[in-house]
Parts: C-alpha cells; structure tokens; sequence
C-alpha cells in the first residue's frame, strides 16, 4: 500500500501558487514541484563538466574533494622602483609636488620632468594659459641624499588561484564566491527532469529514481485528496488517464 505523503501549510499554499500559474500542469510536474520544496532542493548545472548537481554545496564539496576547484599558490610582491639611490647624480624636482625623477632611474629624466608638470594637477601657474614648465634640478649630493628613501624588500603571499579560470584571488571564499556567481546555473527538478543534454550526478540521480515511482506519487495523490482545494486539478489528471 502506498504511504501518504504529509503535505505542511506552507508546502500546500506554494502548490497552489505554482497551479494557479501553471495551469496546464500535469500530476508528475506538480509533484516534482512538491517534491523540490519539500526537500528544498537547489539543483544547479556545472556547464564545464556537462553535469547536474542536487545544490551548489554539493557541487563545491566534490570539486574541493577532487582539488578541481582552487590551488593554493605563492606569489612574489614587488615593491616599486626607487627614484633616487645612492648612484643618482643628477635629480629633476617637480616644485608643486616634490615628484623627483633621477638620472639613473629614469631613462629620459628631463623628457619626463616636463611632461609631468606640464599635466601636474597642483601646477596652477599659466602662461599664454598654458601651464608652465619650471622645475627644480640638482647635482647636490646632500640634496640628493634627501630624496634617498629605503626600499622595501619583496614579500611572498600564499593567495589562490581558481581551477576553472586561472585567475588569482586572495582567499578561497572569494574563490568560491567567483564560481558560485559566474560558473554555475540553477536548474528546476523539473528542468533536471525535462533535459537529456547533461549527466545528473549519481547520487541525485538516484534520489530523482528513488522519488518517481508509482508509488511515491500515489503517496503524493492521497495526500492531496486530503485537501479539497486540490479536488478540481485531482478530477482533471483522473480524466487524462
């Protein structure tokens, strides 16, 4: 005999809902809808691997498990050049910023100089309303010495990097918040149902089999004789058998 479902007052509402905007609906598409509400399924698509998972959470453990998800990774970080060092001889000094720019460390220091106060957004000076080009140059080493400042050493950071894209990212949660967003695609059980384009993985594969037999959906049925809202949708699904 088969077992009657029990159907809550927030399921038996949301059937409602979704027969009212559904009218055409037949008894298995209304039960698959029962069925994912009941147990809250979340079904999604894994487009790379052509493959239907039961939710997302699912999906991300398996990837995890088979390290096809993230790789940890270490990078080098570089801090930037310095303008000035102790070989420097001669400097080219920005007067509205203090912007410096040093004969050995930049390969036409004079060249820049005049482009970067000719754009300085401090350089409120015109002339003929063009903004003026002066600058400052010295070949004084103790001048110099002052622009000297200690560059910081190179740091190493473990950050991840995802196996779907390649790109970096500085922890795994962004990682997975990446794929969650960009790398996935919710699905219906009735779409999961409807489709033979993809694989449903096993295990939901199995929960699907397990939940379309005969008797489970008579189970479904007598559950919703007990309810005499559904009774006109009951005696339509009767009359197309």
């Amino acid at each position: 005999m088969a077992t009657a479902l029990s159907i809550s007052a927030e399921l038996k509402n949301d059937l409602l809902k979704f027969l009212k905007k559904n009218r055409g609906a037949d008894l298995v598409t209304v039960y698959l809808a029962f069925i994912e509400g009941k147990y809250r399924l979340k079904p999604v698509l894994f487009p790379r691997d052509k493959t239907i998972y039961q939710s997302i959470d699912d999906l991300i453990k398996k990837l995890e498990a088979q390290g096809k998800l993230w790789r940890e990774t270490e990078i080098t970080i570089q801090f930037g050049q310095q303008s000035v060092n102790a070989e420097t001889k001669k400097i080219y000094i920005c007067p509205f910023t203090g912007k410096v720019f040093g004969d050995n460390t930049c390969p036409n220091p004079q060249d820049a100089i005049y482009d970067w106060v000719s754009k300085c957004p401090e350089n409120k000076e015109r002339v003929g309303g063009l903004p003026v080009k002066r600058f400052f140059v010295s070949e004084d080493k103790e001048v110099i010495k002052n622009y000297i400042s200690e560059r910081k050493a190179s740091l190493k950071k473990v950050v991840y990097s995802s196996a779907v894209t390649g790109k970096l990212f500085n922890s795994k949660a962004a990682v997975i918040d990446d794929f969650k967003k960009n790398h996935i695609k919710e699905l219906t059980l009735l779409e999961v149902q409807n489709q033979n384009r993809f694989q449903i993985e096993e295990s939901f594969l199995d929960f699907i089999q397990t939940h379309l037999s005969e008797d489970k959906i008579a189970g479904f049925v007598e559950a919703l004789s007990n309810h005499p809202e559904f009774g006109p949708y009951l005696d339509k699904w009767v009359e197309s058998d």
